[in-house]
């Protein structure tokens, strides 16, 4: 693909903070240029029937009914801790 003369590639590259080397700036540009075409077509379609959407299919969300639970006892929240002291868990200190 040939660097497409409209495109400052060095221009990009700056404002994405990346170095490229030469052949990366050829390949690049090409790409850019392939893309920036695409967008050139999708700008003369005539979408003035259309809704703006944020997503091509509606999204819902699903809850499950909040309900109050009884939760575990200190005994049972403690059954799997390595090590316990006064119905608390023991960690090794970290600071010294």
């Amino acid at each position: 693909m040939e660097k497409n003369p409209s495109i400052d590639i060095d221009y990009v590259a700056n404002l994405a903070r990346i170095a490229l080397t030469e052949e990366e700036k050829k390949t690049f540009s090409g790409q850019l240029g392939d893309v920036l075409g695409h967008i050139e077509k999708m700008n003369k379609l005539d979408v003035s029937g259309v809704e703006p959407t944020a997503h091509a299919f509606p999204l819902e969300n699903v809850w499950q009914e909040d309900k109050a639970k009884n939760g575990f006892s200190a005994d049972e929240a403690l059954a799997n801790a390595p090590a316990t002291r006064e119905q608390m868990i023991v960690v090794p200190k970290v600071v010294e």
